[in-house]
């Protein structure tokens, strides 16, 4: 099956040299590229792509509000972003993720491990670079705990989901959970599956956010 993937950045440049590294790959296919946000949606809306690879700093509309366009149009369902940039902040970070975006990279990224990248968000699981992950839970370090209201939406959880759930937050990746859990990678997988349909999240990352936000975790848990 080949994956999908639309290029937007304004540096044409930038955009080759990806295309070229992402060409190397036989499941992966560039569909289109583009050079502002407002580009980007609408390419977006004609070729349909599985995956979006979106600078943040483009001219006119930015990346972070065409991430977000692109996310809550009913017509692009399934249609995922990885937010690329040259300097992986907090504020960029954040900001990636509540626009939606299931993936967040710097641009030094290794040739493999971009292609990596692509297929890992095509194939519905969520991905930060070390950095941002980190960033992620040091921003929950200091907040307050979270309204009742919120830590009820974990009461349609089992308690193999939760602990799933708790795991994913510390940074464990599926096959760790499994290792953690004495299941196999394919268990967890379905387990953290159903705990996004439940929870009406879009992917692992904003799993990872609603862990912090209704206190499942606090930073510096293992």
């Amino acid at each position: 099956m080949t994956i999908t993937v639309l290029l937007a950045d304004d540096q044409a440049l930038i955009r080759a040299g990806f295309s070229s590294l992402l060409a190397r790959a036989e499941d992966i296919e560039v569909v289109g590229e583009a050079g502002s946000g407002d580009e980007a949606v609408r390419a977006a809306r004609a070729v349909r792509p599985d995956i979006v690879l979106m600078d943040i700093r483009m001219p006119g509309t930015d990346g972070l509000t065409a991430t977000r366009t692109i996310i809550d149009d009913p017509g692009l369902t399934g249609c995922r972003v990885i937010v690329l940039t040259t300097f992986e902040t907090d504020e960029y970070v954040f900001a990636a993720l509540r626009a939606g975006a299931s993936g967040f990279l710097t641009k030094e990224i290794e040739p493999d491990m971009l292609r990596q990248a692509v297929r890992s968000v095509a194939a519905g699981d969520a991905l930060l670079s070390p950095g941002a992950t980190r960033r992620v839970i040091e921003q929950f370090a200091h907040r307050p705990a979270a309204p009742t209201d919120t830590a009820e939406r974990l009461a349609v959880l089992t308690a193999r989901e939760l602990e799933v759930t708790r795991l994913i937050a510390t940074g464990l990746s599926n096959d760790q959970i499994a290792d953690r859990l004495f299941i196999s990678p394919l268990t967890a997988k379905t387990h953290i599956t159903r705990a996004i349909a439940k929870l009406g999240v879009r992917d692992r990352a904003q799993l990872v956010i609603l862990a912090y936000e209704t206190g499942l975790i606090r930073a510096g848990a293992q």
